[in-house]
């Protein structure tokens, strides 16, 4: 749960443009819708300050916007809210416990979650059997979804990749303004 995700989402939930919050958190002119779309897609990083004003003027904790500490209780709380905003997992009561669900209205996110805590609850279920042992549970848990042979995952290209191709891409096309630049004298 990105900041700049969650300052878009508030933002866009009190009706308000990046321009109109820009300028209310005083950055003026040209500069205050651009600012909002550097936050909004973490190209910056709001300062401390910033961030306990735009959840002022969201009416929010500042929990909400930032990333949550969830070796915390409260930050566990926003992290689960924030499940709540973006994935629709619902809290409710099933003979006196409490329990959180996927909401079915937004089928393609149910549906791609469901089979995700499926899979989940299959080998939770595995080990509360004895059919494997916590070890291999947990190895299951934290190599996830490599291990998972509940469904057919696509390999993703490590981080390292995507940030050597966006790297050599910036420096493309800061290579072709230069030339422009030069061609123009």
């Amino acid at each position: 749960m990105a900041i700049g995700k969650r300052i878009k989402f508030f933002r866009n939930r009190k009706g308000m443009t990046q321009k109109q919050l820009g300028e209310i958190l005083g950055f003026l002119g040209k500069t205050s819708d651009v600012r909002m779309a550097q936050y909004e897609s973490e190209a910056r990083v709001p300062k401390h300050d910033l961030v306990k004003e735009m959840a002022n003027l969201f009416g929010i904790s500042t929990h909400a916007l930032t990333v949550p500490d969830i070796d915390t209780n409260i930050g566990l709380m926003h992290t689960l809210f924030a499940l709540e905003d973006m994935y629709g997992l619902k809290i409710g009561e099933i003979d006196g416990e409490i329990c959180l669900r996927l909401d079915k209205s937004d089928y393609s996110t149910y549906s791609s979650m469901f089979k995700m805590f499926h899979a989940w609850q299959s080998e939770a279920a595995r080990l509360e059997k004895g059919e494997i042992t916590k070890e291999e549970y947990d190895e299951w848990r934290y190599k996830y979804p490599e291990l998972d042979t509940h469904q057919i995952w696509a390999k993703v290209p490590p981080q390292e990749l995507f940030d050597f191709i966006n790297d050599a891409a910036k420096e493309a096309e800061s290579t072709d303004k230069k030339e422009a630049k030069r061609k123009k004298k």
